[in-house]
């Protein structure tokens, strides 16, 4: 989806392409593990990461009392940096990636830092995890590299507790700027030629892509993702349900109010942003 990480998060900045979790080939590509290993480090990563993790953290405080450590399992960890951001508060993180290089390096971080993280390989739509034993699933850029995409959120949300988050940003099919192809408005193109392109991009036309080696296979919106979650049990909130309109100016505050009491300003939000947020409580 974005040009920056496997691992990656959201939030106010435009975030990156993630580590087709789907296509573990990226793993023997040197130049795809130094990437995301540097890229995961960045300040704009670390500032994206705090947003994300502050978010959830006050959605989990709504939803239970207390302030215990949370459990949490980052679904497709990459070089760590989100997980070790969590545990450095205190939390109980699992990382899990197919990208065994990644792995590896987000372990050796770990320790460096002085962090107990455990970190698996492993594949989203079978997570080596007990049902109900977390607080937090993280899916991060990695839903529109999953071939089997529904299985991969059955998996996130059978592994948390009742009132868990379970937090996730992927592509966004309302939006027609992107960052996955080199060609204008990929987003609204039909399913049909997108999958042209895709069969270009890993033959004869690699240019036609970022980063990624395997470009992103699905296109979601909030809406349709909302649903499939609310038949599993969850409830949902975008990116404006989540914006702390408080420390915001007169204009800012006036305009997201507009967009959650009215649907078609909701909708005009989701277009012209580029990416897909997901905040999700398990009920």
């Amino acid at each position: 989806m974005f040009p920056l990480s496997c691992e990656e998060g959201l939030m106010e900045s435009n975030p990156p392409t993630s580590s087709p979790t789907s296509a573990s080939a990226n793993a023997s590509d040197p130049r795809f593990v130094a990437y995301y290993a540097e890229q995961s480090e960045s300040e704009e990563t670390r500032t994206r990461f705090q947003s994300i993790r502050d978010r959830v953290i006050a959605l989990v405080r709504q939803t239970r009392s207390g302030s215990d450590p949370l459990d949490v399992v980052d679904i497709g960890c990459g070089a760590g940096t989100q997980a070790m951001m969590w545990a450095s508060l205190g939390h109980r993180l699992r990382g899990l990636d197919i990208n065994a290089s990644l792995v590896e390096i987000a372990r050796e971080r770990a320790f460096a830092a002085g962090l107990e993280i455990q970190f698996d390989v492993g594949s989203a739509t079978g997570l080596p995890y007990e049902d109900g034993s977390c607080d937090v699933s993280l899916i991060p850029e990695l839903l529109e590299h999953v071939q089997d995409w529904e299985r991969c959120l059955d998996e996130a949300t059978r592994i948390l507790r009742h009132g868990g988050v379970l937090y996730l940003s992927t592509t966004n099919v309302l939006c027609p700027h992107q960052n996955e192809f080199y060609l204008p408005a990929y987003s609204w193109y039909p399913r049909s030629l997108k999958r042209r392109y895709e069969r270009l991009s890993v033959t004869t036309r690699p240019e036609l892509v970022s980063y990624a080696r395997f470009p992103a296979v699905h296109w979601f919106s909030f809406f349709q993702l909302r649903d499939f979650l609310a038949s599993r049990g969850l409830s949902c909130f975008d990116r404006f349900d989540m914006i702390d309109a408080q420390g915001l100016g007169l204009a800012p505050r006036l305009a997201v109010g507009a967009v959650r009491k009215w649907t078609p300003f909701r909708w005009v939000g989701h277009i012209l942003t580029p990416y897909c947020v997901v905040f999700a409580v398990k009920r």
